[in-house]
């Protein structure tokens, strides 16, 4: 079976194909989305700095991947990102930062994986893709899905001010951000 934690050596690497060109400047849009914390939680209305990291889908322990996701650029890693910045967090709350996780998948899928990586933060669901929808978020298509396209945002005061897009590997999405806040005044 897969070992969800572990990234393959020879992933293909996303490029960057403009789709996130857009996205500074935009206002975060008011949005209610289901959480793993059990209130919906509205991305629009946090004050301060809040970084939003975008994933396509965690896998399930004992559940293959869909046929063909490792050769799809950029697909795989959302445990191994989850769980680094879950290994980050406390370091990106003292730069003064709220760290959210965020999937297409119900709030059921993700509360699984939440409470298998122990994750001290929100993952919330945007199954109807209305957050993606507001924002023009890039997707991709897998196994009858269509998903999100790893990409991270960070927003203050409800206003994005960087994109990190594309993400490989997964895992150093984190370190991008902790980069990006310690080097950014608020």
């Amino acid at each position: 079976m897969t070992n969800l934690n572990q990234l393959p050596t020879d992933l293909p690497i996303p490029q960057d194909d403009g789709a996130a060109n857009h996205l500074v400047g935009m206002p975060i849009p008011t949005i209610r989305l289901p959480s793993t914390a059990g209130s919906p939680f509205n991305l629009g209305e946090i004050q301060g700095r809040l970084v939003i990291y975008c994933y396509p889908m965690t896998g399930q322990p004992n559940v293959a991947l869909p046929d063909g996701w490792d050769q799809i650029p950029g697909a795989r890693g959302c445990t191994p990102q989850s769980c680094s910045f879950r290994d980050h967090y406390q370091e990106l709350r003292a730069l003064g930062a709220e760290v959210v996780g965020l999937s297409v998948q119900s709030t059921e899928y993700q509360q699984e994986m939440a409470d298998r990586l122990y994750l001290p933060f929100p993952v919330l669901s945007d199954l109807d893709y209305q957050f993606q929808g507001a924002l023009k978020l890039p997707t991709f298509a897998a196994a009858g899905m269509t998903l999100l396209k790893r990409i991270t945002l960070i927003a203050n005061h409800g206003v994005i001010e960087a994109v990190h897009y594309p993400i490989f590997p997964s895992d150093s999405d984190p370190a991008w951000v902790i980069h990006y806040l310690k080097n950014t005044p608020a």
